[in-house]
C-alpha cells in the first residue's frame, strides 16, 4: 500500500483501504450514479467522484486507478477509440492479476462492463469490447485501442485529489499512439448486431431524470 503522500482525506483514506480488490472496486463504481453533465462537460478528480457520488467512464477509470495505485498497482488507462462521428470513446482502468490484464469501467449499460483478469495481453482485452461495441442500428465501432496510459504522468494536476475540471487528460489520452484492431476489407464485411443484442444494449443502470 502507498503512504499518503497525495494527502487524500481520512474519509478517503477509509474508502480506499476498504476497495482492495478490483472487484471490490468495481462494485463501488457500479453503486454510485452515472454522470449525466447536466451543467455541463465534466472531468472530475476521484475526490470529487467520491464527493459527488457519480462519474462518466473517465471519471469512473481514474478513480479506479488512484485506487489501484493506493493498493499497490500503477494508475493505468485504456482508450478505446470508436468510429467518428458515429460512436463514443470509452476509457477503462487496467489492472493485473495472476500474470493477465482486466479492467475497471464506469458505464450505464449493459455492455462495456467489468473485464475479469483473463486477457494475456493488452489488444486481448481491448478486443474482448468488440462484439458489444455498437450503435443502436447494431452497427459495430469499435475501431482502435491505446497503449496502457500511466496516470502519473499527470501528477503536477493533482489528478487525484483537484477540485478542477481535468480535460487535458482525455485530451491527451486522445492523441496517444493508437492500434488499428481491423482493417479496410474486415470493416466492410463486418455483420450487424442482432435484435436482441441491441435490445439488451439498451439497457441501463440509471435513467435520466
Amino acid at each position: 500500500m502507498t503512504s499518503n503522500k497525495f494527502a487524500y482525506s481520512k474519509n478517503e483514506l477509509l474508502l480506499f483501504k476498504k476497495l482492495n480488490s478490483p472487484k471490490k472496486i468495481q462494485d463501488y463504481l457500479n453503486s454510485i450514479k452515472i454522470n449525466f453533465e447536466k451543467g455541463g462537460e465534466t472531468c472530475m478528480s476521484p475526490r470529487f467522484v467520491i464527493k459527488t457520488q457519480k462519474a462518466h467512464c473517465m471519471e469512473g477509470a481514474m478513480f479506479a486507478a488512484a485506487v489501484l495505485e493506493f493498493n499497490g498497482a500503477r494508475p493505468y488507462v485504456l482508450d478505446l477509440r470508436s468510429a467518428k462521428p458515429y460512436d463514443d470513446d470509452h476509457v477503462v482502468a487496467v489492472f493485473k492479476q495472476f500474470g493477465c490484464y482486466g479492467a475497471i469501467s464506469k458505464t450505464n449499460h449493459g455492455v462495456l462492463r467489468y473485464r475479469e483478469p483473463i486477457y494475456k495481453t493488452v489488444r486481448e482485452l481491448a478486443l474482448s469490447f468488440f462484439h458489444e461495441y455498437f450503435l443502436d442500428n447494431g452497427k459495430k465501432t469499435l475501431r482502435e485501442y491505446s497503449h496502457l496510459f500511466d496516470l502519473a504522468y499527470f501528477d503536477k494536476l493533482n489528478w487525484r485529489t483537484s477540485a478542477k475540471n481535468l480535460f487535458a487528460i482525455p485530451h491527451k489520452l486522445d492523441k496517444i499512439k493508437h492500434f488499428k484492431i481491423l482493417n479496410k476489407k474486415q470493416i466492410r464485411h463486418l455483420r450487424r448486431a442482432d435484435k436482441i443484442e441491441i435490445a439488451a444494449g439498451k439497457l441501463v443502470e440509471w435513467k435520466k431524470v
